[in-house]
């Protein structure tokens, strides 16, 4: 069976990072093969709590859709609006795929802004899932993630590679994640060439929220990411480095998507982290 051996992908989406020595554990693997056209990575949490506690986790979600197989469910999950958080109980596992933004659309066969948040499986138009369920769930019990990440790659070869509409979109994603630059709609339409109104359709379409909303969240991620580090950097440099017009315009976008301020949030990271004290 091959293995996996590429570098972890980061994760800039899950806000209260697990720590050593934490009852939660995620294995992040990247795609291989054709499955790279569907999926931007795989992340397979597994957690064994004691009796009566619970773990709440908040996540600021990536642009894009996931897939998740789970003992009882499976499930595609669009993202939500603002942030949104998970509570772990028992002992358990998931196998979590964070599809490119271009993968759902296709797979649900309508505009994902009219979708629910949560569409079971059974309702995506795409052949043969269920045994792919099957067959991922049996290896995620078996505690065999390497057979588990082979059974879902296999099916991907079956379905129908994402069309052109769907590349797109994938392209103009990663170009809102990776320049930093591009701080308004319109520079983002220009660089690809497009109207603003066919991005604002291209992209509410395929995510379900529109390329504002897209802009925020890459750079609220940013913020995030920058403020859980052991040394984080003073807050006007922050919001002039991620294109704010001032640090008051930056906090109050932080904490009306993540519910606390830039500096309370940083604060509660370094209070939560032992290396740190």
């Amino acid at each position: 069976m091959e293995a996996h051996t590429e570098v972890e992908p980061l994760s800039k989406g899950l806000l209260t990072a697990t720590a050593p020595g934490s009852p939660v554990s995620i294995d992040r693997r990247s795609a291989r093969g054709r499955a790279k056209l569907f999926v931007r990575h795989y992340w397979l949490p597994r957690w064994s709590l004691p009796y009566g506690a619970s773990l709440r986790e908040n996540v600021l979600e990536y642009p894009t859709a996931n897939l998740v197989v789970e003992p009882g469910a499976a499930a595609l999950y669009r993202a939500h609006r603002g942030l949104s958080s998970r509570t772990l109980e028992g002992t358990g596992w998931a196998f979590g795929v964070l599809l490119h933004p271009g993968t759902a659309r296709g797979w649900t066969g309508a505009s994902v802004r009219g979708l629910p948040d949560v569409v079971p499986v059974d309702r995506l138009d795409v052949p043969g899932i269920a045994p792919m369920v099957a067959a991922v769930r049996q290896a995620m019990t078996a505690g065999a993630q390497d057979d588990a990440v082979t059974a879902f790659e296999a099916w991907l070869e079956t379905v129908p590679a994402p069309d052109d509409d769907a590349r797109l979109v994938d392209r103009i994603v990663a170009a809102a994640e990776e320049d930093r630059a591009l701080l308004r709609v319109e520079q983002l339409a220009d660089r690809f060439g497009i109207g603003v109104r066919r991005l604002q359709r291209l992209v509410a379409g395929h995510i379900g929220f529109g390329p504002k909303w897209l802009i925020q969240r890459y750079r609220l991620q940013e913020a995030a990411a920058a403020l859980r580090e052991a040394h984080p950097p003073r807050l006007a440099a922050l919001a002039a480095e991620l294109g704010y017009a001032d640090q008051a315009h930056f906090s109050r976008e932080f904490a009306a998507v993540v519910g606390t301020t830039p500096g309370a949030y940083a604060a509660g990271q370094r209070a939560s982290d032992p290396a740190a004290r």
